[in-house]
């Protein structure tokens, strides 16, 4: 899918502010509301509207690029590219404002309140062969880097009248070093507002890029801040594959977190590298901490099967620990019901620890089973 621009009738208004004096635009075609571009290979704009779009092709390094374009940004202005997404498959990106996704990403509004992105795969309506590229974008104001965005293909921009620099012959690597200082430079709480680290990180994740993976790598060292290994945990699972697996496992048996690997269980959880389930089990089985085998055995009962229920039903019959045990106990809840159920009304006729007995008879009385009804009949009439 290739980027698009919309027509003149789309831009709404010209912009408030001129961007003449950056050092990187060319004479803009007022008429279309975008420039023609510089020499060069490129890769074609998103589809903007109610903005002025210019292009020009990147002829020095992106962070000296990036840095005069913030330091010439007295009003706000918007400046990106776009880069190979890794291993994209049916994954878009798209912003959370947007609402329903039934007819794709829609429209995102550059200048609304939401800062954060959602990712969506697995729906049949992702077309497979869509666009492997992603959009890195940037929003200056008062002389700074003050936001940062990523953007599928598929998605509309809505450059809230603002101006609107399309970079091309941006080369990835330089990205993700550019990207990294966000990362690195931004907390992970709520508090943070604008979200730069997320959206830098997320970015980062999905760059098709062997800088992306040395850089993620080094996210998680030990000597780093636990929030950031934590969120890093995750887009390893998600979107790095064998790669970023191989340093999950390193993480679940070496991290001296025991919040990071209970996060890694999550992670785990989302990967798709075959060998995922079995590094949860042994997780659930071995980790020192209670916390954490007991989130193993969570994000376990969201995968099923017979090796998920396995390490379920031998947690509760053989951990030491009765918080776990019981966190296991409600793992079987959130099993298929064929699967749990029948293996709940087990624990609670016959487990030794009375706390679990009554936790399985618990979990048993939410789950509206008509099976779990019977064994309550059979236990009050006898």
């Amino acid at each position: 899918m290739r980027w698009g621009v919309n027509s003149a009738a789309t831009i709404r208004r010209s912009c408030a502010t001129s961007l003449i004096g950056l050092g990187l635009m060319v004479p803009a075609v007022v008429g279309q509301g975008i420039s023609a571009a510089t020499n060069g290979p490129q890769t074609d704009a998103p589809r903007v509207e109610n903005a002025r779009v210019e292009n020009h092709a990147l002829a020095r390094a992106l962070a000296a690029e990036l840095q005069a374009f913030a330091q010439q940004s007295a009003q706000p202005q918007w400046i990106g590219y776009a880069v190979l997404q890794v291993a994209a498959g049916n994954r878009e990106v798209c912003c959370n404002s947007n609402g329903s996704w039934s007819d794709g990403c829609g429209t995102c509004r550059l200048e609304g309140s939401a800062h954060g992105v959602n990712t969506r795969s697995g729906n049949a309506s992702v077309k497979l062969e869509g666009s492997r590229e992603i959009a890195v974008l940037f929003r200056a104001e008062n002389h700074k880097i003050m936001k940062v965005r990523i953007v599928s293909p598929e998605c509309t921009l809505d450059g809230g009248g603002l101006p609107f620099v399309w970079l091309t012959n941006v080369k990835p690597d330089e990205s993700v070093a550019v990207l990294a200082g966000f990362v690195r430079n931004h907390n992970f709480e709520e508090r943070d507002d604008n979200r730069m680290g997320h959206e830098a990180l997320t970015a980062i994740a999905l760059h098709a890029d062997e800088s992306a993976e040395r850089a993620m790598e080094s996210f998680v060292r030990p000597t780093e801040r636990e929030d950031l290994r934590k969120q890093a945990a995750f887009w390893l699972g998600e979107s790095r594959g064998k790669a970023g697996f191989a340093v999950l496992q390193q993480m679940a048996k070496s991290d001296p977190s025991s919040e990071v690997r209970a996060q890694v269980t999550f992670a785990l959880s989302v990967s798709r590298e075959p060998g995922a389930i079995d590094e949860m089990i042994r997780m659930a089985h071995d980790d020192q901490n209670g916390h954490v085998r007991g989130q193993a055995l969570f994000w376990l009962a969201q995968k099923a099967g017979k090796k998920a229920e396995g390490a379920i039903t031998g947690a509760i019959e053989n951990d030491p620990d009765t918080d776990v045990k019981k966190k296991a106990v409600f793992a079987l809840s959130q099993m298929p019901k064929d699967e749990g159920v029948p293996k709940l009304i087990q624990v609670a006729q016959t487990n030794r620890n009375p706390a679990v007995r009554k936790q399985a008879m618990f979990w048993l009385g939410q789950s509206n089973d008509p099976r779990a009804l019977e064994f309550f009949e059979k236990v009050l009439s006898q």
